[in-house]
């Protein structure tokens, strides 16, 4: 098994990808890491660090598309970009099984669109990030940016994909619940209106109703469905809600001298908490819906979370997503034609 890592995507590349990387292979055996980007650039930095030197190979690969750039136009303009050159190689070899970066979130979601394709029955691919909750659950959200305007049948399949993907992290028959502006069945825009129903009478899916986006920490459900633009808003929302408190917080204790004898009795649980909430622990979202795994790890992500996105990126590809997700479909009633 082939892992395939973008060396040059994100704002702590190539230094954090490849500390994040050499860390995944000395934590779990039964897989190869390769790094694709410049391999002189590579060679330099690799040589600092002691690793099994049969683990971790080299896509050589000289160009990098930017955020700032048109992300179809980069994909079309630049073969031997490190998004294009990964996913030739994810489609031409077998033993290349999944791919993550920090990099373009355009380029990686067309690229991986165009060049790997869909899924047998997915109309469209979605972003589903991995969210932590009060009660120390995970809760996956999808669609949380891929696809700004959503059909009704794109938000079952997402129900469908979510489900799938709540069952390869352990969940037997995960709680299902629509994005929505209030609790009430009758409430909601005119596309959960519509989704709503159909949710509720879908073969497989367990779908508990409408949850508003300030329930989604509260681990009452596994999955949470919305179009992409909603979604969006709600995980921004909360990742800005949780830095604010966790600011608040710091400069509550650290503020006064009783504060800073009350934090020292505070310090464990702060800290616990902290990492309770901290997104680098759970690596990165899954573009879920592709022919294999592709992983959109934060633009600013490092060591930590690279080392949890490539191990993350192993689990996916063990558990085979994309057989499961169109018998899913089939079973559903909700695959699509093309």
């Amino acid at each position: 098994m082939k892992i395939l890592i973008d060396a040059f995507g994100g704002d702590n590349s190539p230094q954090d990808v490849i500390a994040g990387t050499v860390a995944a292979v000395k934590a779990k055996k039964g897989f190869t890491a390769v790094l694709v980007g410049n391999k002189e650039l590579l060679d330099v930095h690799l040589s600092r660090y002691g690793y099994p030197q049969d683990r971790i190979e080299i896509l050589d690969a000289k160009q990098v598309i930017t955020c700032e750039e048109e992300p179809t136009v980069g994909i079309r303009t630049k073969p031997d970009s490190t998004v294009c050159k990964a996913f030739k190689e994810l489609k031409d070899n077998e033993e290349a099984k999944a791919f993550v970066s920090a990099g373009s979130t355009g380029a990686v979601l067309v690229g991986a669109t165009l060049k790997l394709g869909r899924i047998k029955g997915v109309a469209r691919p979605a972003l589903c990030p991995v969210i932590p909750t009060l009660n120390g659950k995970n809760v996956l959200l999808i669609d949380s940016g891929a696809n700004a305007d959503c059909k009704a049948i794109n938000l079952c399949q997402f129900a469908v994909m979510g489900t799938v993907y709540a069952n390869a992290m352990g969940v037997e028959s995960p709680k299902v619940a629509l994005l929505s502006n209030s609790t009430e069945d009758e409430k909601g825009n005119a596309l959960c209106h519509e989704v709503f129903p159909m949710l509720q009478s879908m073969k497989g899916i367990n779908f508990i109703g409408n949850m508003e986006a300030r329930d989604i920490l509260s681990g009452e459900a596994d999955v949470v469905v919305a179009d992409g633009f909603s979604g969006n808003v709600a995980l921004k929302s909360m990742e800005g809600a949780v830095k604010t408190v966790m600011y608040a917080v710091k400069d509550a204790v650290y503020g006064s001298l009783s504060g800073k004898i009350g934090g020292l009795f505070l310090k464990k649980r702060l800290k616990k908490l902290k990492e309770k909430f901290d997104y680098n622990k759970r690596g990165g979202a899954l573009f879920i819906g592709v022919n294999k795994p592709v992983i959109k790890a934060h633009g600013s992500a490092k060591k930590e979370t690279f080392k949890n996105t490539v191990l993350q990126a192993v689990s996916y590809a063990e558990f085979d997503l994309a057989d499961k997700i169109t018998a899913a479909l089939i079973e559903s009633g909700v695959a699509s034609a093309k």
